[in-house]
């Protein structure tokens, strides 16, 4: 599945903050500057799908705030049920 995120960085805790249709908007804690928002975004939307971190690949973005995700290592309906649960 491929998913668009909006990094909000600098932020406290990590977490999924909406979704607008198909864009989610994640709280990321690490620096705009720092690459480090790539390693920590995909740590937790790994976590968040439950799929493992190889699963996870930032495929266009990686030096902006809006990326592209591909997420695999579950089936459509599981990841789509994951993204139905976002608010």
């Amino acid at each position: 599945m491929i998913v668009k995120v909006r990094v909000i960085p600098n932020c406290e805790d990590n977490e999924v903050v909406s979704r607008i249709g198909s864009v989610l908007r994640v709280k990321i804690c690490a620096a705009a500057a720092d690459l480090k928002v790539n390693t920590v975004l995909r740590d937790y939307l790994a976590e968040f799908f439950e799929v493992p971190l190889k699963m996870v690949n930032i495929i266009r973005g990686a030096k902006g705030r809006e990326k592209t995700v591909e997420i695999t290592g579950k089936t459509e309906e599981e990841l789509k049920n994951c993204l139905d649960s976002i608010p």
